[in-house]
Protein backbone atom coordinates (compact mmCIF):
# COMPACT_ATOMS: atom_id res chain seq x y z
CA UNK A 1 0.00 0.00 0.00
CA UNK A 2 1.84 3.12 -1.13
CA UNK A 3 0.60 6.23 0.77
CA UNK A 4 0.44 9.86 -0.72
CA UNK A 5 0.62 13.34 0.66
CA UNK A 6 -2.54 15.20 -0.52
CA UNK A 7 -1.73 18.88 -1.54
CA UNK A 8 -4.69 21.91 -1.68
CA UNK A 9 -5.26 23.90 -5.05
CA UNK A 10 -2.25 26.14 -4.11
CA UNK A 11 -0.20 23.28 -3.66
CA UNK A 12 -0.09 23.76 0.01
CA UNK A 13 1.02 20.21 1.51
CA UNK A 14 -2.47 19.25 4.30
CA UNK A 15 -2.11 17.41 6.58
CA UNK A 16 -3.77 14.50 5.16
CA UNK A 17 -3.22 11.35 2.70
CA UNK A 18 -4.63 8.87 0.84
CA UNK A 19 -3.74 5.33 -0.76
CA UNK A 20 -2.66 5.33 -4.52
CA UNK A 21 -5.42 4.00 -6.36
CA UNK A 22 -8.12 5.58 -4.35
CA UNK A 23 -10.47 8.26 -6.27
CA UNK A 24 -9.45 11.19 -5.10
CA UNK A 25 -11.51 13.81 -2.87
CA UNK A 26 -12.93 17.04 -4.22
CA UNK A 27 -9.66 19.32 -3.43
CA UNK A 28 -7.27 17.05 -2.95
CA UNK A 29 -4.58 16.85 -5.25
CA UNK A 30 -1.16 14.80 -5.27
CA UNK A 31 2.60 15.69 -6.53
CA UNK A 32 4.23 13.62 -9.39
CA UNK A 33 7.72 13.78 -11.02
CA UNK A 34 9.01 13.65 -13.97
CA UNK A 35 12.93 13.15 -15.28
CA UNK A 36 14.73 13.85 -18.36
CA UNK A 37 17.90 13.28 -18.82
CA UNK A 38 19.77 14.41 -21.76
CA UNK A 39 23.39 13.68 -23.17
CA UNK A 40 25.63 16.04 -24.97
CA UNK A 41 24.63 14.46 -28.22
CA UNK A 42 21.23 16.25 -27.81
CA UNK A 43 19.67 12.42 -27.14
CA UNK A 44 17.11 12.30 -24.42
CA UNK A 45 17.73 8.83 -22.47
CA UNK A 46 14.34 6.97 -22.93
CA UNK A 47 13.00 3.63 -21.15
CA UNK A 48 10.33 1.27 -22.33
CA UNK A 49 8.18 -0.25 -20.01
CA UNK A 50 8.04 -3.79 -19.09
CA UNK A 51 4.65 -6.00 -21.07
CA UNK A 52 3.52 -6.18 -17.88
CA UNK A 53 3.34 -2.71 -16.19
CA UNK A 54 0.20 -1.49 -15.72
CA UNK A 55 -0.55 1.66 -18.12
CA UNK A 56 1.63 1.91 -21.18
CA UNK A 57 2.92 -1.46 -21.50
CA UNK A 58 5.82 -2.26 -23.60
CA UNK A 59 5.81 1.45 -24.41
CA UNK A 60 8.86 3.52 -24.64
CA UNK A 61 8.77 7.03 -22.33
CA UNK A 62 10.94 9.56 -21.16
CA UNK A 63 13.74 8.72 -18.53
CA UNK A 64 11.44 8.60 -15.04
CA UNK A 65 8.53 8.96 -14.06
CA UNK A 66 6.29 8.63 -11.03
CA UNK A 67 4.30 9.56 -8.17
CA UNK A 68 5.46 11.33 -5.00
CA UNK A 69 5.12 9.26 -1.39
CA UNK A 70 3.90 10.34 2.15
CA UNK A 71 7.26 12.27 3.32
CA UNK A 72 8.50 13.10 0.01
CA UNK A 73 9.62 16.57 -1.64
CA UNK A 74 9.51 16.76 -5.40
CA UNK A 75 13.54 16.58 -5.15
CA UNK A 76 13.61 13.55 -2.70
CA UNK A 77 10.93 12.08 -5.38
CA UNK A 78 12.74 12.56 -8.26
CA UNK A 79 16.26 10.88 -6.92
CA UNK A 80 13.90 7.67 -5.63
CA UNK A 81 13.05 7.62 -8.95
CA UNK A 82 16.11 7.71 -10.66
CA UNK A 83 17.38 5.39 -8.05
CA UNK A 84 14.22 2.69 -8.41
CA UNK A 85 14.78 2.60 -11.70
CA UNK A 86 17.33 3.00 -13.22
CA UNK A 87 19.94 2.72 -10.01
CA UNK A 88 21.23 6.07 -10.59
CA UNK A 89 22.41 8.39 -7.94
CA UNK A 90 21.75 11.63 -8.44
CA UNK A 91 21.63 14.73 -5.99
CA UNK A 92 18.68 17.18 -6.66
CA UNK A 93 18.49 19.22 -3.42
CA UNK A 94 19.67 22.52 -4.94
CA UNK A 95 18.17 21.51 -7.98
CA UNK A 96 14.42 23.10 -8.92
CA UNK A 97 12.14 21.48 -11.54
CA UNK A 98 12.74 23.53 -14.90
CA UNK A 99 8.65 23.27 -15.11
CA UNK A 100 5.39 22.26 -13.45
CA UNK A 101 2.50 20.91 -15.38
CA UNK A 102 -1.22 21.08 -13.83
CA UNK A 103 -2.69 18.23 -14.40
CA UNK A 104 -6.54 16.82 -13.32
CA UNK A 105 -5.90 15.38 -10.02
CA UNK A 106 -2.12 17.24 -9.42
CA UNK A 107 1.21 18.75 -10.11
CA UNK A 108 4.31 17.12 -11.94
CA UNK A 109 7.45 18.78 -11.63
CA UNK A 110 9.73 18.12 -14.63
CA UNK A 111 13.99 18.18 -14.15
CA UNK A 112 15.95 18.26 -17.15
CA UNK A 113 19.55 17.00 -16.56
CA UNK A 114 22.46 17.09 -18.56
CA UNK A 115 24.38 14.40 -18.24
CA UNK A 116 26.86 12.15 -19.99
CA UNK A 117 25.31 8.01 -18.58
CA UNK A 118 27.13 4.89 -19.73
CA UNK A 119 23.57 3.04 -19.94
CA UNK A 120 25.29 -0.14 -19.68
CA UNK A 121 26.11 0.59 -15.88
CA UNK A 122 22.82 1.17 -15.15
CA UNK A 123 20.57 -1.02 -12.59
CA UNK A 124 16.96 -1.60 -14.50
CA UNK A 125 14.18 -1.90 -12.21
CA UNK A 126 12.56 -5.50 -13.60
CA UNK A 127 9.38 -4.13 -11.91
CA UNK A 128 9.34 -1.26 -14.75
CA UNK A 129 11.92 -1.04 -17.03
CA UNK A 130 12.84 -3.58 -19.37
CA UNK A 131 15.65 -1.39 -21.30
CA UNK A 132 16.92 2.18 -22.25
CA UNK A 133 18.56 3.88 -24.76
CA UNK A 134 19.97 7.25 -26.34
CA UNK A 135 17.42 8.75 -29.15
CA UNK A 136 17.48 11.77 -30.80
CA UNK A 137 13.90 14.10 -30.71
CA UNK A 138 13.47 12.63 -34.28
CA UNK A 139 13.99 9.24 -33.12
CA UNK A 140 11.25 9.98 -30.49
CA UNK A 141 8.83 11.47 -33.00
CA UNK A 142 9.26 8.85 -35.22
CA UNK A 143 8.47 6.33 -32.30
CA UNK A 144 5.62 8.46 -31.27
CA UNK A 145 4.17 8.11 -35.19
CA UNK A 146 4.68 4.45 -35.15
CA UNK A 147 3.22 3.93 -31.88
CA UNK A 148 6.26 3.07 -29.73
CA UNK A 149 6.26 5.94 -27.43
CA UNK A 150 3.43 6.94 -24.69
CA UNK A 151 1.66 9.67 -26.91
CA UNK A 152 2.48 12.73 -24.91
CA UNK A 153 2.16 16.41 -27.06
CA UNK A 154 5.16 16.27 -29.57
CA UNK A 155 5.18 20.15 -28.52
CA UNK A 156 5.69 19.03 -24.56
CA UNK A 157 8.40 16.68 -26.03
CA UNK A 158 10.06 19.51 -28.43
CA UNK A 159 9.87 21.83 -25.09
CA UNK A 160 11.89 19.77 -23.08
CA UNK A 161 14.37 19.51 -25.67
CA UNK A 162 14.65 22.99 -26.51
CA UNK A 163 14.60 24.54 -22.96
CA UNK A 164 16.99 21.68 -21.39
CA UNK A 165 19.88 23.58 -20.93
CA UNK A 166 17.75 26.98 -19.69
CA UNK A 167 15.07 27.98 -16.85
CA UNK A 168 12.48 30.49 -17.82
CA UNK A 169 10.51 31.25 -20.90
CA UNK A 170 12.86 33.68 -22.76
CA UNK A 171 15.73 32.60 -24.72
CA UNK A 172 18.95 33.73 -23.91
CA UNK A 173 21.10 36.16 -26.08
Amino acid sequence: MELWDVYDFERNKTDKTMVRGEPFKTGDFHLAVHACIFNSKDEMLIQQRQPFKEGWPNMWDITVGGSAIKGDTSQTAVERELSEELGLKLDFQKIRPHITINFETGFDDVYLIQKDINIAKLTLQYEEVQRVKWASEDEIFSMMENGEFIPYYQSLIQLFFEIRNHYGCHRKK
